[in-house]
């Protein structure tokens, strides 16, 4: 399968639904004040999606229908949530980058306390969007259970969690096991959630949840290990944000703990891990399958 051409057409429709949801008129703005501009400025910023196609291809790979608008209304409130987090990752009290997708970060454009809230709005409008996805003829109580399972990777159970574990090791010497649990929860748990709800949005059985289950486990692994490696590797200008900022900050990754030639591997172990788990799983799945060996082998 074309994998290039398949992200392209996920993105775009993620893209148009996110941008129609944050256009407001002229009329309306004052009300608002310049939140939902710099919520725009990040989230419409670029970006290969990776979350939302995810829950996407999950979605098809268990049978749910192609262009359901409740499906594509959850996996874009999944972006929101990941580019909430980079908006508050960027700021001066976490990371303190000056780029993010090749633009200056949010706070460098409308200011710390502006960024702060555009984030909190992000997050916030992610559960309306997905609470609003029941008039696609989902059932509620599946919504429910996704908000659930969203809420509990998002925060201090997961990526929030994750990020006080990365914050707290800086400077310190931690081990593998350490290292993996930080980014379970860091990365991981977004990424696993992605997969879930698109299996659950579908009616999946107990049996493929659990084998999506393995494959959000694995991909999600493999994910944060190739970014810890083109940290080291990847240039500037293809990643749109400055590298070694790992380094810079004493923060624990894998190739500081393993070495390069070891993250390596283990992110095609981890790649490989997650393809076995869609044995089941007949040719609609194939989405996932290049989506995993996609995201060990990018170059951003």
């Amino acid at each position: 399968m074309d994998l290039k051409a398949y992200i392209e057409e996920k993105r775009k429709k993620v893209d148009a639904f996110l941008d129609a949801h944050f256009r407001i008129s002229a009329d309306d703005q004052p009300k608002f004040g310049h939140v939902y501009e710099a919520m725009r400025y990040s989230l419409l910023a670029g970006g290969k999606r990776v979350r939302p196609v995810l829950c996407l291809a999950a979605y098809e790979a268990c049978g749910g229908p192609a262009d359901k608008p409740s499906a594509l209304a959850v996996a874009s409130a999944l972006e929101l949530i990941h580019t909430y987090s980079l908006i508050h990752d960027d700021l001066p009290a976490m990371d303190n980058d000056d780029l993010r997708r090749g633009r200056p970060t949010n706070h460098k454009v409308f200011g710390d306390a502006m960024a702060i809230l555009a984030g909190d709005s992000l997050l916030t409008e992610a559960f309306l969007m997905i609470a609003r996805a029941s008039a696609g003829g989902v059932n509620p109580s599946v919504l429910l259970e996704i908000s659930g399972d969203v809420a509990e990777a998002s925060g201090a159970r997961g990526m929030a969690g994750g990020q006080v574990l990365d914050l707290e090791s800086e400077k310190k010497k931690i081990s593998r096991e350490e290292l993996e649990t930080v980014h379970r929860h860091k990365t991981g748990c977004l990424i696993l959630v992605s997969v879930t709800s698109g299996a659950k949005l579908a009616g999946t059985d107990a049996s493929q949840l659990a084998s999506m289950r393995a494959y959000g486990e694995s991909v999600g692994l493999a994910f944060q290990i190739a970014d810890d490696i083109l940290d080291v590797e990847g240039g500037a200008e293809e990643m749109g944000k400055a590298t070694g900022g790992d380094a810079k900050k004493e923060k624990s990754t894998y190739p500081s703990i393993l070495g390069l030639a070891e993250s390596k591997r283990l992110a095609q172990e981890a790649m490989g891990k997650a393809v076995d788990a869609l044995k089941g799983f007949d040719q609609r799945a194939d989405p996932l399958r290049e989506l995993a060996r996609f995201i060990v082998n990018r170059k951003s």
